[in-house]
């Protein structure tokens, strides 16, 4: 009970001062009641109980302000918060902080905020420090935009490197066999227009991810040109949303069937059809995105004598990127290829 009746001395005492102030700076006290800039002053007390505390402040921290006065400084906004973090406050109402610190503070309801501290301090005609003045600047949303741009910024190293060494492998596989500078110059930059298409479906989405029908039309479209006819191509699937690295990986291996297809496949021809399909498949260990891919009518196939860089890509590359398995059959009908890759969780309607 002393506790509490010691409390109710210092409350009394504290508006006493403040009813004091509103007679001495009555103006003044108003513009700091309802200034947007949080603000409290303090006794030079231990503790620094408070014994002013303006409307933003109450915003700030949920507190009512019958809950503020006559409590101490430190057990109003730090409560919780570590042991070095309270002396870095003590050394503030001391004037012993090169800068303002930023302090990490906790509201009534248990949310928490970041607020730079200033401390000033209110002298008497003396020179003898009798309060303190605290203005506070909420950080928090300021600390959440750096969190959120070192993380835009970490993300886009790993999607540079992992862009760069897409195109190195490129550059690397269209130089390992013997071929003309044309040849070499168009592989490469067939590659590389096909790796740009599928970043501009991920911009458009703020690489958020892409919808498969979406990636396969962005892949076909410039072989519509090439084909003649865009009713050469038959795509049939829903919209499944796929993945940032998914979309890259699936973007280069459909550009490549679709580069065979006009070499030597159904497109070299006027009759050739490509009919492409997936669907989800459910499997006890996760769910299965199965893509198809079928060429009929174009001249007959027979099984390349070696494997080049565009079967490296699909077999090799999705295996190692996606953990998908893939299968390519050379019927004499047409080009078959099975890729099997673990389902994305969405699907666009």
């Amino acid at each position: 009970m002393a506790d509490v009746a010691a409390k109710s001395d210092v409350q009394k005492e504290g508006e006493a001062s403040v009813d004091a102030f509103r007679r001495d700076l009555g103006p003044f006290v108003v513009a700091a009641q309802k200034t947007r800039m949080p603000m409290v002053f303090t006794d030079e007390e231990p503790g620094h109980p408070v014994i002013f505390a303006n409307d933003a402040f109450l915003a700030l921290t949920g507190y009512a302000r019958e809950e503020v006065l006559a409590k101490s400084f430190q057990s109003l906004l730090a409560v919780g918060v570590a042991a070095d973090t309270m002396s870095i406050v003590e050394a503030a109402f001391r004037g012993e902080c090169e800068h303002e610190p930023e302090i990490h503070y906790k509201r009534k309801d248990g949310s928490e905020f970041w607020a730079s501290m200033f401390v000033s301090p209110v002298c008497d005609e003396s020179g003898t420090v009798v309060q303190q003045f605290v203005s506070l600047v909420d950080l928090t949303n300021h600390r959440q935009d750096n969190a959120r741009c070192k993380m835009l910024i970490d993300e886009l190293n790993h999607r540079v490197k992992n862009t760069l060494s897409t195109v190195q492998s490129i550059v690397t596989q269209a130089l390992r066999g013997p071929a003309e500078l044309a040849a070499i110059r168009e592989a490469i930059e067939s590659r590389i227009l096909a790796l740009s298409r599928s970043h501009d479906l991920l911009t458009s989405s703020n690489w958020d991810g892409a919808g498969l029908h979406d990636l396969v039309d962005i892949a076909l479209h410039p072989f519509e040109v090439i084909a003649g006819r865009p009713e050469r191509f038959t795509v049939t699937g829903d919209n499944v949303r796929l993945s940032p690295k998914t979309t890259l990986s699936l973007a280069i291996a459909i550009h490549e069937l679709a580069t065979n297809a006009v070499k030597y496949g159904a497109f070299s021809n006027e009759a050739g059809t490509v009919a492409i399909d997936w669907t989800v498949v459910p499997e006890a260990a996760g769910d299965r995105l199965v893509l198809q891919w079928r060429e009929r009518d174009g001249p007959m196939v027979t099984p390349p004598s070696r494997k080049g860089f565009g079967s490296w890509v699909i077999e090799r590359g999705l295996a190692h990127e996606l953990g998908g398995r893939v299968t390519l059959d050379y019927p004499s009908y047409g080009v078959a290829c099975t890729i099997d890759i673990p389902a994305p969780g969405s699907v666009e309607k």
